[in-house]
């Protein structure tokens, strides 16, 4: 997430259908002891309620129709999922909508309302191991989310369409989900809007139809994506195609009353640059959506296409478009390892700037300890442990999360640590990690006992003295 984020509005609710289809032989429910409900969260410390047991999420496939006139979604989605245990019901994460209908494999099935809990109740049990397909039918107008920082996130609207953002809890504001980094799927976007607006999604642009004085877009995302990192961002769009390398293709998207954005012509360097340190892009497509919704505060690093709430300069570019190693293909398993997206990409706008031959990372960091250790709005809270979910995003969690992978590197040398941030991306593509495992990494490929190192840097809610 970009502009160290400091980072609203309610109506008639869209339709939206949600399917995840069982495949296997399913038991009837309370035919035996074995078959149990799925937990209504996961845990997280800041988001406990957040995600659902009892099943893993292969693919959504999401149909949606909106209107930016009446804010007015209407909408379907398919999931496939596993069963991970013997379930006699299970949750999805909704926020508002009504729902006209919901089956699971394709048979009417009960369900409640419990705050952002969709409580599901199948007309047979659902074995363990076995694949699972769900329809739900809903509408009205999304509820936009307000995170305990007072940011706003989810389905925003603007003046002609509308800016979808999640992090870290917007899923749900319009479309049912297993809201939990945990829960990677793919995913298929088909997006009809109103003909002259253009839709923005994650992935590669399959097809895109007019008919009836409406455009469908159809986006695919075939590689494994955290839920808060979807978007369907729509309105007025220049949309520029090109591919990087004449193979990786690119989707510039800019809202015209911004005119030119310049910066955008930077990305296929600093692609190919994290690429020379980092390792191979670990996706399909890339690109960046700039849109006029500055009420938003804040850019977001949606898999595949940054989405820019306005004209970013060239390092909020180069962080977001870092993000794509670290935040979405290695994504935080637990919302207070932040400091694992933020700090890596943070750092990574130090060395883009340091390679444009501009202040190297190290007088960066130098400026920035410098800090008195008084100025505990620097320093605290640690960027290992913000404490609350207010903090989440708080500019310690940034900066000094840089500072400790540079103090890393000037501490290891620059062998080692650039093993350790190619390693990193490599081990954990596509998947979730921990700090504890990054530490683990860290002290394989130094050879060090980095504990203390960890610990000042980390979770010390001070200015470090010695490391």
């Amino acid at each position: 997430m970009g502009w160290m984020r400091c980072r609203g509005a309610v109506g008639r609710v869209g339709v939206i259908t949600l399917v995840v289809a069982v495949l296997a032989v399913a038991a009837p429910a309370g035919a035996t002891d074995r078959f149990t409900p799925g937990s209504p969260g996961l845990g997280d410390p800041f988001f406990p309620l957040a995600g659902n047991g009892g099943y893993d999420v292969a693919h959504y496939a999401l149909r949606l129709r909106y209107d930016p006139a009446t804010r007015h979604l209407d909408g379907s989605a398919t999931i496939r999922a596993v069963a991970t245990q013997d379930l006699s019901r299970f949750d999805l994460d909704l926020r508002g909508f009504r729902i006209s209908r919901l089956s699971v494999n394709g048979r009417a099935a009960s369900f409640s309302r419990q705050g952002q809990e969709l409580v599901i109740s199948p007309a047979r049990g659902l074995r363990a191991g076995h694949r699972f397909t769900v329809r739900v039918r809903y509408a009205g107008v999304p509820t936009v989310v307000t995170d305990p920082d007072e940011s706003i996130e989810g389905w925003v609207p603007t003046d002609d369409g509308a800016f979808v953002v999640n992090e870290p809890q917007g899923s749900p504001g319009w479309y049912p989900v297993n809201d939990n980094p945990q829960d990677k799927a793919t995913y298929t976007f088909r997006v009809t809007v109103p003909k002259g607006l253009t839709v923005l999604a994650n992935g590669v642009l399959a097809s895109r139809r007019t008919a009836g004085g409406r455009t469908t877009f159809v986006w695919r995302e075939r590689l494994p994506m955290a839920p808060y990192l979807a978007t369907s961002t729509l309105g007025r769009f220049d949309l520029t195609r090109y591919r990087l390398g004449g193979r990786l293709p690119v989707y510039i998207a800019v809202d015209p009353t911004l005119g030119a954005v310049p910066v955008l012509r930077k990305l296929p360097a600093i692609v190919r640059f994290y690429s020379s340190i980092y390792g191979p892009y670990p996706f399909d497509a890339v690109g960046a959506i700039v849109d006029d919704a500055a009420n938003v505060g804040y850019a977001l690093e949606t898999q595949t296409k940054p989405v820019f709430d306005r004209v970013p300069d060239e390092t909020t570019l180069a962080h977001e478009l870092s993000h794509m190693w670290y935040g979405d293909s290695v994504t935080l398993t637990e919302w207070p390892d932040i400091w694992l997206h933020e700090g890596f990409a943070s750092w990574s706008e130090w060395i883009w700037n340091e390679h444009q031959g501009r202040k190297s990372a190290a007088s960066r960091f130098k400026a920035l300890y410098n800090t008195p250790a008084k100025d505990t709005r620097f320093w605290a809270p640690p960027p290992g442990n913000p404490g609350v979910p207010a903090r989440l995003f708080d500019g310690t969690i940034y900066t000094r999360g840089a500072m400790t992978l540079e103090a890393l590197r000037e501490k290891i040398g620059d062998p080692a640590f650039f093993r350790i941030m190619r390693g990193w991306a490599a081990q954990h593509r596509y998947g979730n990690a921990t700090t504890a495992e990054f530490v683990a990494l860290a002290e394989q490929e130094s050879g060090l006992d980095l504990g203390n190192f960890f610990d000042v840097w980390l979770y010390r809610a001070a200015k470090p003295a010695s490391w």
